[in-house]
């Protein structure tokens, strides 16, 4: 599979699907695999939804803009048209009411998939996705589990304004009951999809904004590594670097550069933020004997320090130097003009390593 990036200029948010809703057609015969193409990661997305939607009548998909729009970022473009609008429709505007209508239906034998628009549009639902979808299995004893899938476009590095380019994954992380995943690739978006979709307990599916037109060459439908699995995505001996989502790009570009003045750098995609791939990480960590997470989220009380707190646990007499950070810095998200400075890149990854004591 071969990876490309870019934005699609083809991309116009303000645009409608006028095709009328209509009575779901898809044939209930099995998915046949698709000549490789380039596919961006909207497309992957929209073609996991589809296919959840054909194989199980119990997956509902809604939320704002989802139906006649197909979602701000055409996540959801042509669902609505092929599966009619009572399995796919536009709520209202109320985060907090899409997240109980959800509880509701999949306390009664539903799989409903939800999008937050934007990351911090989902802050009015925490009350219901804190209090009630991550305890709901664990208050009842095991007797009633939510199967809901929740959508939510998050990061920055697209010019969005605030409330518009939260990194908001520690919230959901600290979360005990939620499952928290993030995809950094077409592929694993796809796959990833698929299985949150279908996992009895409720997922946090965290969709990075700057990675939608992300181009892969693949055949759908694809099966990639499973959900809680880390990916070591490229090999390295001197330290490793930690990343996910949006930043795993970041971490690659890293390491080419590192490579070109000798470094040695191995990547993991850790793909599941929560539970967390401790078997993965540690062994490389182990190996290198040096460790740097990455990601956009602020520093402090960011998912990075859990990392590093849990490497130090298990890894400590295995390390060289002390585990390093690189995120956004402890403000809140910048003005589109300032994003370029608030946001990790390579140089800053680069120079953190650099501060090390190699002779160690």
């Amino acid at each position: 599979m071969s990876v490309e990036t870019g934005t699609d200029p083809t991309t116009d948010p303000t645009a409608v699907n006028d095709e009328p809703a209509t009575a779901a057609s898809a044939s209930t015969e099995p998915a046949t695999t698709a000549a490789p193409s380039s596919v961006t990661m909207t497309k992957a997305l929209n073609q996991a939804l589809r296919d959840s939607l054909a194989d199980d009548d119990t997956v509902l998909v809604f939320g704002e803009d989802v139906g006649r729009l197909g979602g701000v970022f055409r996540v959801t473009e042509g669902l609505r048209a092929e599966f009619g609008s009572n399995r796919v429709w536009d709520s209202p505007l109320a985060e907090s009411g899409i997240i109980g209508t959800a509880i509701g239906m999949a306390m009664n034998g539903m799989r409903p998939v939800v999008e937050m628009q934007f990351d911090a549009y989902a802050y009015p639902a925490f009350e219901q996705i804190v209090s009630h979808v991550a305890k709901m299995r664990n208050r009842t004893k095991g007797r009633v589990s939510l199967p809901i899938t929740i959508r939510i476009p998050y990061a920055g590095d697209i010019g969005g304004v605030e409330h518009h380019s939260d990194s908001s994954e520690a919230y959901w992380t600290s979360t005990p009951g939620l499952t928290v995943v993030t995809p950094s690739n077409p592929a694993d978006a796809y796959s990833l999809l698929r299985e949150s979709i279908a996992s009895d307990d409720p997922v946090v599916f965290m969709e990075p904004k700057s990675r939608y037109w992300m181009k892969e060459t693949l055949s759908l439908p694809v099966t990639t590594a499973p959900m809680n699995r880390a990916q070591v995505i490229r090999e390295g001996t001197d330290v490793t670097l930690l990343a996910y989502g949006p930043t795993v790009r970041t971490a690659l570009e890293t390491a080419e550069a590192g490579a070109e003045h000798g470094l040695s750098i191995e990547v993991i995609d850790l793909r599941t933020l929560s539970p967390f791939d401790d078997e993965t990480v540690s062994a490389s960590v182990r190996k290198t004997s040096r460790a740097a997470i990455i990601h956009e989220a602020a520093q402090f009380g960011g998912y990075g320090a859990e990392v590093a707190a849990r490497l130090t646990e298990r890894s400590f007499t295995y390390l060289s130097a002390p585990i390093l950070r690189v995120a956004g810095f402890d403000v809140p998200y910048p003005s589109p003009k300032l994003e370029e400075f608030y946001l990790p890149t390579v140089e800053r990854v680069l120079d953190a390593l650099e501060s090390w004591d190699w002779e160690l």
